[in-house]
């Protein structure tokens, strides 16, 4: 139980990390589609991708080899979490989505 509030609290405390996790709950997508679909840095996305996989909430939908065209999706544990996030009115109001 501990580890889904350390989760939920890693997500909201970032919104390029909500941004991201809301984008990728959606479909499917690329660094830079999700850059574009929320107006936020590809630099930005690119470090909250990286701690969301660190924690399984999103995965690489591609060869890990592949440099280019890397498509980005939410996994089981990622789509419960953000369902938990929304349901129970986590997010801040100031939190651009």
């Amino acid at each position: 139980m501990t580890d889904k509030w350390d989760r939920i609290g890693f997500v909201i405390s970032s919104q390029y990390r909500v941004s991201v996790l809301e984008r990728l709950a959606e479909g499917p997508a690329t660094p830079s589609g999700i850059a574009d679909d929320k107006g936020v840095e590809i630099a930005a996305v690119s470090h909250a991708l990286s701690g969301l996989r660190e924690r399984d909430l999103v995965e690489l939908l591609v060869s890990e080899d592949r440099r280019k065209g890397r498509v980005y999706g939410i996994t089981e544990s990622g789509e419960a979490l953000w369902s938990e996030i929304t349901t129970q009115g986590l997010l801040d109001d100031s939190q651009d989505l």
